[in-house]
């Protein structure tokens, strides 16, 4: 029986020559039938692809086979089958667009001068010993349906907005306390971090692994709350049957974890939206034109 798999990774690790590991990793994947989305730089590797459970696990195997990626980060959850509709590998100047890429720092190692990794059961530890402050690294909408308890949730569209959020002192009251990043897999606090770290703030953690290694250890009953966003077709995943139901929809008010985009094909604004509007879906900016046309 096929068994579809959807696997998550990124390694920050000095890349000589993007060009031509893309070249591989694109062969590699057509030849096992994944589909998904990479993205290399100077600095590493940063992917979500998916396909059959033995062909995910060839795609890891070979990949790992190359020195700078044997130890990258990776994650399972899964697939529902065709959950990428093609393959997409590219070359671009950040594998996490921040926009900032002459701030980041990378060795064979990592990521350097990033904040503190914390695994899920350390991060508990800290909360019970010190007052601390959940800092959200993900766009905006994403913690509409989910998010830690009391996070901080930057008003950000886009991961490119973190720079002048940080740079416009609103959160300067933090530089003095302990701030958790947390993100969906990890890799945007890997940045996110090292940012606040240059910008003075003093005592920065991020949640290794992120909200998906968090909740496969404590599901929905510890600080994690409500469902996770993904950018894929499955849109949201839950970690128990138990999940909250966060969001409420932009239409009618109705608790709903459903996600779409805005119906206008040239925005990219997600909008949480009950079953009985899904088929509404229209931003702010392009709802009277919408309606116009209707």
């Amino acid at each position: 029986m096929a068994v579809p798999k959807i696997l998550l990774f990124y390694a920050f690790t000095p890349l000589a020559d993007p060009e031509a590991i893309r070249l591989w990793q694109r062969d590699l994947c057509e030849s096992l039938g994944i589909t998904g989305r990479i993205l290399l730089s100077k600095d590493g590797i940063n992917g979500t692809v998916g396909g059959e459970l033995s062909d995910v696990k060839k795609y890891l195997r070979k990949t790992r086979e190359y020195a700078p990626f044997k130890n990258m980060d990776v994650k399972w959850s899964e697939g529902e089958g065709n959950d990428f509709p093609r393959l997409s590998v590219r070359v671009r100047d950040e594998i996490v667009s921040f926009g900032a890429p002459g701030e980041l720092r990378v060795d064979e190692n990592g990521v350097i001068g990033g904040g503190t990794r914390l695994t899920p059961e350390e991060l508990h530890d800290l909360v019970e010993r010190k007052e601390v402050t959940f800092f959200d690294g993900r766009n905006a909408f994403e913690a509409e349906i989910g998010r830690f308890e009391g996070a901080v949730v930057p008003d950000v569209a886009t991961t490119r907005d973190f720079v002048a959020e940080l740079d416009s002192g609103k959160y300067d009251h933090l530089k003095g306390s302990p701030v958790v990043t947390y993100c969906t897999g990890g890799i945007r606090c890997e940045v996110l971090s090292s940012l606040m770290v240059s910008r003075g703030f003093g005592e920065v953690y991020q949640l290794d692994g992120g909200i998906v290694k968090y909740g496969e250890k404590y599901g929905d009953s510890g600080l994690w709350k409500g469902s996770l966003y993904v950018f894929d077709d499955r849109k949201s995943i839950d970690f128990t049957a138990d999940a909250a139901v966060l969001g409420h929809c932009y239409a009618c008010g109705t608790a709903t974890k459903r996600m779409e985009n805005c119906a206008e094909p040239s925005c990219r604004e997600q909008l949480v939206v009950c079953d009985e509007h899904a088929d509404q879906t229209a931003c702010a900016v392009h709802a009277e034109a919408l309606h116009e046309h209707t």
